[in-house]
């Protein structure tokens, strides 16, 4: 059995990704300050290791075959609040990690990027893998210069592929609801609303969780002749939409019961992209934001989600910050109400 270290492995993505990857005979060890808790089931095949990317040393890639690099600050907002984070976790210990697991012997590196490295595009325009990218935020810088010095370490002996996403939406054990496609889903099935970021023109791909995760496993049995280091654009045409196309599917769902709740200012980030070169090697997406809408509403009607605090990245982030200042602050050496 070949082993996956998943970095990472108990958030959004991850926490589907772990199980997947052991059903197709996998061992996995799985990397994640769980910050949003674990719900990765034991398994015999699965080995926890609870620590920081930024920290994680040469033992962690002791006889194992490849790395798939989940772990990161996970969106925009995230991104501007925490900028240095950003940089540290989604840049240079990416980087650092792709040099351990070279200097350690694995095979292949995976790096799940982002179609955010593109934006913001004219709208005759389609971004393929070779389009000039115009990271805005952060988030989108950081994953775009990990990306390029990443690369640079493949050779015949490492293969590098970098996986550039759309934005991911539907159901995951560790759910995400500042997502998109999830968030208009709580608040159209909670309260008939539909909010919409104004003014609506501006343009996305999405991808469904279950083909991101598919395309990563993909990744692990393509031949390296093919993949090495490359950049893929991860979806399909039927997923690049504009906000108000999206809207239709919804309206399309819960029958054209939806109020419309226009927020925010006019976007600045506005993409869509080819996903030909994918397609050319093999890997074509199945699923539609109406499968997405589907998927996640039946899991919130049988109560295995709901919108909580977890469920909002950046709120929890801070929560966690606050909480943190708290106890150092109530501590003596480290310590509370017990002593001994």
């Amino acid at each position: 059995m070949k082993t996956v270290i998943i970095t990472g492995a108990g958030g959004y993505i991850g926490s589907r990704l772990t199980p997947f990857l052991i059903e197709k005979g996998y061992k996995i060890r799985a990397i994640d300050r769980f910050f949003f808790g674990n719900k990765l089931k034991k398994n015999q095949n699965l080995e926890i290791i609870k620590n920081d990317i930024r920290l994680i040393k040469d033992d962690i890639f002791k006889n194992a075959n490849y790395l798939i690099d989940l772990a990161a600050i996970s969106n925009d907002v995230s991104g501007e609040r925490f900028e240095k984070e950003t940089f540290d976790i989604n840049y240079k210990a990416r980087v650092n990690n792709a040099k351990l697991a070279k200097k350690n012997g694995l095979q292949r590196y995976i790096f799940p990027s982002s179609c955010s490295n593109y934006g913001l595009i004219r709208d005759d325009q389609i971004a393929d893998e070779n389009f000039k990218i115009n990271p805005l935020t952060n988030y989108s810088k950081a994953n775009s210069i990990a990306e390029g010095e990443i690369l640079s370490l493949s050779d015949k002996n490492f293969c590098v592929t970098v996986l550039r996403q759309g934005t991911v939406y539907g159901y995951s054990p560790k759910m995400r609801f500042d997502l998109v496609v999830n968030r208009m889903t709580y608040e159209a099935w909670k309260y008939r609303i539909l909010p919409l970021m104004k003014d609506g023109t501006q343009r996305r791909p999405t991808l469904h969780i279950e083909d991101a995760i598919s395309a990563m496993k993909f990744m692990l049995t393509m031949d390296t002749n093919i993949i090495n280091n490359q950049i893929y654009n991860v979806g399909g045409e039927n997923n690049n939409f504009t906000i108000k196309d999206l809207a239709n599917e919804f309206q399309k769902y819960f029958n054209n019961s939806l109020k419309i709740n226009w927020y925010g200012s006019k976007d600045t980030r506005s993409y869509f992209v080819s996903f030909e070169k994918i397609k050319k090697i093999g890997f074509n997406t199945k699923f539609t934001p109406y499968d997405g809408i589907k998927e996640i509403v039946d899991n919130l009607e049988k109560g295995k989600i709901d919108l909580t605090p977890e469920t909002i990245t950046l709120d929890w982030y801070e929560k966690l910050e606050k909480l943190n200042k708290k106890n150092s602050d109530l501590a003596i050496n480290n310590k509370m109400l017990k002593f001994n």
